[in-house]
């Protein structure tokens, strides 16, 4: 049973690494909802269940979590996906066999980190968060970076929000949780926005490529001349 917070975390990590190497959105949002179920129930299996049961607090937020990042959300992006009519994201500007070296990269850079500014001798459960959230926070920038198409981005800002809450169910178990649910409400807000800001641009540019989208120019009225007339540059 003390093993327990060690496989959450592995879950967390492996959930990271197999949602850069994906390439159909569907998936993305899946493992998005899956990390939300297990931010639910991390801060009940880091309780201390030997000393007292969980206060009224911890549960509700655990409850909060997992309705709102492991339901809410991810049926929202599925919704923003499908009248985006977006199933995959096929030109990355990172590859997907490269991304998810990367992420390994990222994970073994934290988690040596960890060790050298920690120690080797430092076997607390809780404390493992704090590599597992930097490297959720780092794969959540790189997906934002790596992806082409808006609503994957959106995906990677949910992986990087995620990070954040990792460290604050390891590392503040006992305090807190108005903090994390006023956090959780901001990112809602944010995601629900973000959700109809794709649908509109679908709807009006045909596609949601962020490359394509950073081109746009003010529309210039053909018939107005480029300068003023008798302008002569004094």
């Amino acid at each position: 049973m003390s093993s327990l917070p060690e496989i959450i975390l592995i879950m967390f990590l492996l959930s990271s690494i197999v949602l850069v190497s994906s390439s159909r959105l569907v998936h993305c949002i899946q493992l998005v909802a899956l990390q939300g179920v297990l931010l639910g129930i991390m801060p009940l299996i880091f309780w201390d269940w030997q000393s007292s049961a969980p206060h009224g607090e911890l549960v509700f937020l655990a409850i909060v979590n997992i309705a709102v990042k492991g339901v809410a959300l991810p049926m929202l992006l599925i919704l923003a996906m499908r009248r985006a009519q977006v199933r995959r994201e096929l030109e990355p500007l990172v590859g997907y066999a490269l991304s998810q070296l990367i992420a390994m990269l990222i994970i073994a850079g934290c988690f040596a980190g960890y060790r050298h500014l920690i120690g080797a001798a430092a076997t607390n459960s809780a404390l493992l968060a704090i590599p597992v959230a930097a490297a959720t926070m780092l794969i959540g920038l790189f997906v934002i970076i790596a992806r082409r198409k808006a609503i994957t981005q959106v995906i990677g800002f949910l992986v990087f929000e995620n990070g954040i809450a990792v460290f604050a169910s390891g590392l503040m178990v006992h305090h807190g949780a108005i903090v994390e649910l006023g956090i959780l409400l901001d990112v809602f807000a944010l995601v629900f926005i973000m959700g109809i800001a794709v649908f509109k641009i679908s709807r009006e540019f045909q596609h949601i490529d962020a490359d394509r989208l950073n081109t746009l120019r003010d529309r210039r009225d053909p018939e107005s001349p480029a300068t003023p007339a008798g302008y002569t540059g004094e």
